[in-house]
């Protein structure tokens, strides 16, 4: 009996350990397949046919003439609170590459492997590249987007805009760091997703920090205040509203990377189009009215990137 009873007692204890041990994760390779890179002499994992009466040769990978898919970073707002972010981006229409929430954690949910097309910026323009979904990568931030207030002068849409607490903006920097330096992102190519659609869009609005994410961690474009106080003295006040002027203001925006019709107005198109630059370089005042420091920076921005 006694025997019988230390059985029992090993039995359960076994079951015990079982139930407690963290279970064993095999990897599998289903599509990919690992080989060595000949120029970099690291192994990787690469998508590749798999045949069965032939063999494919990894012997000559890779060719030189290549780049990467990923070329943008664009990030959002979702304008929903944290559970109906990710019940949203993960059973509808709609998804992003990575979700960071508003919570105090230091979790950051990876929603679409980063070699897939995610849904994020839908239809979308950035300097001669259309549909930016295929050449991007999507962050979208958890954040209640605005409320609708009283319509001033400054603010002629009347939409407030939430802020961002520093906790988020921490792994949101942490993130868009990692990945502009795994793929090389030029800083021109790291957007608001107001800045690929200004027509329909406004996020992440004009309380992201991008200056911050300028100074603080190197990430995406910012101009310089020498510049800007150079060109702001130039601002032809007496051609504001002459035909080429406004021309010359679309060009510019055009050239900087915005998708703009140059038709010689200041017509909504326009409009949009410089909110959305003042949402991202100018959030003090974002009317979508042309005025000397708009002009400036922008000029001040085309000077540093695009020449």
């Amino acid at each position: 009996m006694k025997f019988k009873s230390l059985c029992a007692l090993l039995t359960i204890f076994i079951l015990t350990s079982c139930a407690s041990r963290q279970p064993k994760i095999i990897k599998k390779i289903i599509r990919d397949t690992v080989v060595i890179n000949k120029i970099t002499d690291k192994y990787e994992s690469v998508r590749m046919a798999n045949l069965d009466k032939y063999k494919i040769s990894s012997s000559h990978y890779p060719a030189v003439g290549q780049d990467e898919r990923v070329r943008f970073l664009v990030l959002h707002y979702t304008a929903l609170d944290n559970d109906r972010s990710l019940n949203v981006l993960t059973s509808q229409q709609v998804s992003a590459h990575y979700l960071v929430p508003n919570d105090f954690t230091d979790s950051i949910y990876i929603l679409v492997d980063e070699t897939k097309r995610s849904w994020h910026a839908g239809q979308s323009y950035w300097k001669g590249i259309n549909n930016i979904n295929f050449s991007s990568i999507g962050i979208e931030i958890v954040n209640d987007g605005y409320y609708e207030g009283e319509i001033t002068e400054s603010n002629p849409t009347g939409w407030y805009f939430y802020g961002y607490p520093n906790m988020q903006i921490k792994k949101v920097a942490a993130l868009a760091k990692n990945i502009i330096d795994r793929y090389k992102i030029d800083p021109v190519n790291v957007l608001a997703h107001s800045d690929v659609a200004p027509q329909r869009k406004q996020d992440p609005g004009p309380k992201f920090p991008w200056k911050q994410l300028y100074q603080d961690y190197g990430i995406g474009a910012w101009y310089e205040d020498a510049h800007k106080n150079i060109y702001l003295p130039k601002f032809p006040y007496d051609q504001i509203e002459d035909f080429e002027f406004i021309q010359t203001v679309q060009s510019d925006l055009n050239k900087y990377g915005y998708e703009i019709q140059k038709t010689g107005v200041w017509d909504d198109q326009t409009k949009k189009v410089i909110m959305a630059f003042q949402y991202h370089f100018r959030p003090e005042r974002c009317d979508g009215v042309l005025d000397a420091e708009t002009w400036a920076i922008l000029q001040s921005l085309i000077l540093k990137y695009r020449n």
